[in-house]
């Protein structure tokens, strides 16, 4: 039974082997020829058979040494293949985007149209930021959007967070409803009317979020009922004259075709939804520092004047 092979001294016959001299194929590994001799001669012991004749001109296959090179080939070309698949920049972006309907898919296809040379693999999971937070943690994904701003001090080591969108709300109505006809309303305009948004699992950043808006406004968010998804939901605030809900401007990114809904700006203040970017700070890949540098521009460039935000954020 064989013990451990030496990957190096496997490299070093197959140079050997190609080279037909120790000391060319030395000189080709940036080693000395000593030092190609011991590899050789240890990769003999381990296998318990001699892979080279040496003569005054070189070191010549024996048949051993026949049978063991295109395994040994096989072994490097598929060592060198694994190695190119994760160096940097070689294997696509992995990024969490929370949802396919989600304010924050949009963002990634804005930064896809202007960097389209990074590949990248959407994850659209989602789930709580505590999952999210270990996948990005534990090399699972490369980073990761989520509904929360957490101190750096509450982070894993070597997790990062920066807040890279503040998504206004806009309330959603139908034409029925009695606040389909406003331009502009305030939080204190809303105190009274039904806000249906199934969905909201206790715990989870979005009920936080939104338990604390309500709170602060007097507002009457139900969360009741099951989830269907965002098409059922506009269906039944389109149909009626009692229900409105909250998205925020590029949430979904299309409305379902044959509906009729406004979207109401909220101000004085605005709430906005905020989004961060996670990542580990030792994360080597190129694509990673695209897009951060994409999406803290376009942060900066767009800030959300007199706006509310969770006091957790």
């Amino acid at each position: 039974m064989y013990g451990e092979v030496d990957l190096e001294a496997v490299r070093t016959f197959a140079a050997v082997a190609a080279e037909g001299q120790i000391q060319v194929a030395a000189a080709e590994l940036g080693i000395t020829q000593q030092a190609a001799s011991k590899r050789i001669a240890a990769l003999e012991r381990e296998l318990g058979v001699r892979l080279f004749t040496r003569t005054p001109r070189g070191a010549r296959l024996t048949l051993d040494g026949q049978a063991f090179l295109p395994h040994a080939k096989s072994v490097l070309r598929a060592v060198d293949r694994a190695a190119a698949s994760v160096r940097p920049g070689r294997r696509p972006l992995r990024v969490d985007v929370m949802g396919t309907r989600v304010v924050t898919a949009g963002l990634l296809q804005a930064f896809h149209r202007d960097h389209p040379e990074i590949d990248l693999d959407i994850v659209a999971q989602g789930g709580s930021g505590r999952v999210m937070l270990a996948a990005v943690r534990d090399g699972g994904l490369d980073a990761a959007f989520w509904a929360r701003r957490m101190p750096e001090e509450q982070l894993p080591p070597g997790v990062r967070s920066t807040r890279v969108l503040d998504e206004p709300l806009l309330l959603v109505t139908g034409p029925a409803h009695p606040l389909a006809a406003a331009e502009r309303l305030t939080p204190a305009d809303l105190a009274g009317h039904r806000i249906w948004m199934p969905g909201l699992t206790e715990g989870t950043e979005w009920a936080a979020y939104y338990a604390e808006f309500a709170a602060a406004f007097g507002l009457d968010i139900d969360a009741s009922g099951p989830n269907f998804g965002t098409d059922h939901l506009l269906q039944a605030v389109a149909e009626s004259a009692s229900v409105a809900t909250f998205m925020g401007p590029r949430t979904p990114l299309a409305y379902p075709a044959g509906l009729t809904l406004r979207a109401i700006p909220v101000h004085r203040p605005t709430p906005v939804y905020p989004h961060s970017l996670l990542w580990r700070d030792d994360n080597p890949h190129p694509g990673l520092e695209a897009l951060r540098a994409y999406l803290v521009r376009d942060y900066e460039a767009a800030p959300v004047p007199d706006h509310w935000l969770p006091g957790w954020a």
